[in-house]
């Protein structure tokens, strides 16, 4: 049967309906969503070594003769081991197979095969566990780069690899919308070529080539999309002129002097409400530098103006904390803020959105009740959003609509963002935003001192933490994982690689274990992110009010409230998370008068790894580690974040991509110089893409 992009994966060979239901977990149902699955990584397996020569704890390939029949014995229930001694001139080697009966007559004595795994050595026998092996003449998984592919449960990079090697002649039939003179002008390969060769690539030159051409294409679609957003905004919209008021009268409220940053933010804010044209502001600003204070001076500016204003915040917790802040701030000024969050009773819901329709609230700070259907405003003029990546395109532009009521044009939007990002990618994620920075912190504030610590010194850890609760302060221990991952026997189907998640601190578990073994006489909390909201509210309500003395978290904590009173942060396995997510976490202690501390614990042996982590104890500037972080890491931190409406990156890495997302930038600057809505018939495939590429952002082309 001849595949097209459009072939459905049930018609793939090996393919059920229960695989299906798990590759659509990866977005895969069509031929062509397999040929856009791109691998994550790559496995030299081209190189085949003597048994003698193979490098000890490295996973290579070895051509072997089978000296006997495979032998077969049941360990436990559950448990069978195949082990066979294979050989050549150099040496012998010994295989176990667990869980594999299939090998006892897969192997035949005195064969020829390659083996694929990692040579371990047990005094002088060399051994090797859970290899595959092929045949010699008769390769598909040795002999070649193999890709090794982004995974879910039930779905094997074996099988992955084997569904696409199936429908890769379909390649052939993926229509080329790139236009001619871009691919040319670039001098990138054509589509067919680059999407065999990031899959399956002849070799290194080829590689490079695939990847350059499809990271082109993504970033060139990206910046069009971009483009058309950002001139959307800056066409013929027009929004509510708010007067400028003497920013004497607002800074006179603070109970602290504005740093130069703050102040400078403020200027860019009064200039854009007073232009006439709709703000879309994004403050970047470290934790703790005070964008709060950004917020209270917009709002204060709209209400001064008569008109209403909206704060979104991602929690329940943190909008009852804007609102506490902000009505001490404004309150005295005679501005009417208000709260409107899911936990208020019926009654008070609707008495609050009746406050609203009337134009009695001035700033109203709430969460996702704030978009819902019954919810009215009486003028509104500006929209805060804290914490971008929370809140999507699509959620911003649902309040936005709330302005229509009454013939208002379209709001003004802050967003804010306590997510140090580098100013190049700001602009990409961000391409639609104008951007200020908040690079001080207020004076006053005490540096959080850092430590990498390892597993030998994880008792004193536990002392150091009864020694922090015994002064009053709290505690928060993080987890990467919430679950227990066991670290299942790799076999030839999951190709040997051991779960990512294996050995991981659980949340739940660990929790568990540090309550009845560890700290039986302190109050812990539990948080994860899959726990009912209400559930994790209340988890996060009794911390903040000092009810639970250590909070053992997710990073759901990532971007939390104000709890001035907790000075100490744990991290477990702190070399899993990315530079700019522990120092978001870090962030979350050393916002009171204690001097506070933020403990890295690893037992990695990377020195690669190590180094990282010592980075960030080094320093505590937000910007410095974004960029260290998208130097090692690439941007997965960043995008893996990003607002959600803007479409996710498959291939770009930043870090090594500047050069070709300026080449991009241009290319996309250039095509819409010339046709600015994309009409020429040459040019209609690539408003397809970026429509298909945007398709979770309303009205990107109206």
């Amino acid at each position: 049967m001849a595949f097209t992009p459009d072939t459905s994966v049930l018609d793939l060979s090996g393919i059920g309906e229960q695989r299906a239901k798990k590759l659509e977990k990866l977005g895969i149902t069509r031929a062509g969503d397999l040929l856009a699955h791109y691998p994550r990584d790559y496995e030299d397996r081209r190189q085949v070594y003597s048994i003698r020569e193979a490098p000890p704890g490295q996973r290579v390939c070895i051509s072997a003769m089978a000296a006997e029949h495979p032998r077969r014995a049941r360990i436990r229930k559950g448990l069978e081991l195949v082990q066979v001694k294979v050989v050549d001139p150099t040496g012998a080697l010994h295989l176990t197979f667990f869980n594999q009966g299939y090998v006892e007559q897969a192997i035949r004595a005195g064969e020829e095969y390659i083996f694929f795994g990692a040579v371990e050595e047990q005094g002088r026998r060399r051994t090797m566990v859970n290899p595959v092996f092929e045949r010699p003449g008769k390769q598909s998984l040795t002999g070649c780069i193999m890709p090794i592919y982004p995974l879910t449960a039930g779905v094997t990079n074996h099988l992955m690899a084997s569904l696409v090697r199936q429908v890769l002649p379909c390649a052939a039939a993926l229509p080329e919308t790139l236009p001619q003179h871009i691919r040319q002008e670039h001098q990138l390969a054509a589509l067919e070529f680059a999407v065999k060769n990031i899959h399956f690539p002849q070799d290194e030159q080829a590689l490079e080539l695939a990847r350059r051409r499809l990271t082109f294409e993504e970033l060139f679609y990206l910046a069009v999309g971009l483009s058309f957003l950002k001139h959307r905004r800056e066409g013929s919209q027009q929004a509510c002129t708010i007067p400028p008021c003497p920013k004497e009268a607002f800074l006179t409220r603070l109970p602290f002097a504005p740093t130069a940053a703050q102040s400078r933010v403020m200027d860019e804010v009064a200039a854009d409400l007073a232009s006439g044209r709709p703000m879309n502001r994004l403050v970047q600003g470290d934790v703790g530098s005070g964008k709060t204070v950004i917020a209270a001076y917009a709002g204060w500016l709209c209400a001064k103006g008569g008109y209403q204003g909206a704060l979104m915040a991602p929690t329940e917790v943190l909008a009852e904390q804007h609102f506490h802040s902000l009505s001490d701030l404004l309150g005295p000024a005679g501005i009417r803020v208000g709260l409107l969050t899911g936990s208020l009773s019926p009654g008070e819901k609707k008495a609050v959105r009746a406050q609203l329709a009337k134009g009695e609230i001035d700033f109203v700070v709430g969460t996702h009740a704030l978009i819902s259907q019954s919810v009215e405003f009486h003028r509104l003029a500006l929209i805060v959003a804290d914490e971008q990546h929370r809140f999507g395109v699509a959620q911003r532009a649902a309040l936005a609509g709330k302005s229509e009521h009454g013939g208002m044009p379209p709001p003004h939007v802050l967003v804010m963002s306590a997510t140090p990002i580098p100013r190049t990618l700001a602009l990409i994620i961000y391409g639609d935003l104008d951007i200020s920075i908040i690079n001080e912190l207020p004076p006053g504030r005490t540096p959080v001192e850092t430590y990498v610590v390892r597993e030998d010194k994880r008792q004193r850890m536990y002392q150091f933490v009864r020694k922090q609760v015994a002064q009053g302060r709290q505690v928060y221990i993080i987890c990467p994982a919430v679950e227990d991952t066991p670290q299942d026997s790799p076999g030839e189907d999951s190709w040997g690689t051991p779960s990512p998640d294996a050995g991981l601190k659980a949340v739940k578990t660990y929790t568990q274990q540090l309550q009845s073994q560890v700290f039986p006489d302190l109050t812990l909390g539990l948080l994860y992110g899959k726990m009912k909201p209400k559930e994790k509210e209340e988890a996060m309500a009794a911390f903040v009010r000092g009810e639970t003395q250590v909070l053992v978290s997710t990073t759901v904590v990532e971007v939390g409230v104000d709890v001035p009173n907790a000075s100490l942060i744990i991290i477990e396995n702190a070399d899993r998370f990315g530079l700019s997510q522990l120092h978001q976490l870090r962030g979350r202690v050393g916002r009171g008068k204690h001097q506070s501390y933020c403990v890295l614990i690893t037992a990695t042996r990377s020195a690669e790894s190590m180094a990282r982590l010592r980075t960030l104890a080094s320093t505590t500037d937000g910007f410095r580690i974004s960029e260290e972080d998208l130097k090692s890491r690439g941007p997965g931190d960043f995008f893996g974040n990003r607002q959600h409406g803007l479409p996710q990156m498959k291939l770009a890495d930043l870090t090594g991509d500047m050069v070709l997302l300026q080449q991009a930038q241009q290319a996309a600057n250039h095509l819409l110089t010339q046709d600015p809505s994309l009409t020429d018939p040459d040019n209609r495939p690539v408003l397809q893409r970026v429509r298909t590429m945007f398709a979770d952002t309303p009205d990107i082309f109206n």
